[in-house]
């Protein structure tokens, strides 16, 4: 079942009237924050399943709020002193030696997985911050 919604941007221009653009700011940047938090216990639970040092899993960070093309976001990556984010794509995709590796997937699955808890987190900050 598909939903189609109309006048989402007459709905956050009176949003933005009322409260105020930096109030709207706020409140997404506060339902942002606890969206990231979700995707990456989730993700962290993913990866904790086939972990062998457990580098992937403790590198796994959020990014500050950041604005890409107008939008505001935060960033799920991998930064620490053992540098995996260059070879998350590796257990993501696998590679030509080795296909199947233990933790291929891994990070499509949080997102599957997550995104009915996302969404509520995200519904329920929203509300609380109106």
């Amino acid at each position: 079942m598909s939903v189609k919604v109309r006048g989402e941007a007459q709905l956050i221009a009176e949003l933005e009237k009322r409260l105020g653009k930096s109030a709207m700011n706020r409140i997404s940047d506060d339902a942002l924050k606890k969206g990231a938090n979700v995707f990456v216990k989730e993700l962290q639970r993913q990866f904790s399943s086939w972990k062998k040092t457990g580098a992937s899993h403790d590198e796994i960070t959020a990014s500050d709020i950041i604005v890409v093309k107008g939008v505001r976001t935060i960033k799920i990556h991998w930064r620490g002193p053992d540098n995996r984010y260059r070879i998350i794509h590796l257990n993501e995709w696998g590679t030509v030696k080795n296909p199947n590796p233990s933790g291929k997937g891994a990070v499509a699955r949080a997102m599957r997985n997550a995104q009915a808890e996302y969404r509520k987190v995200i519904k329920e900050a929203v509300r609380r911050g109106i």
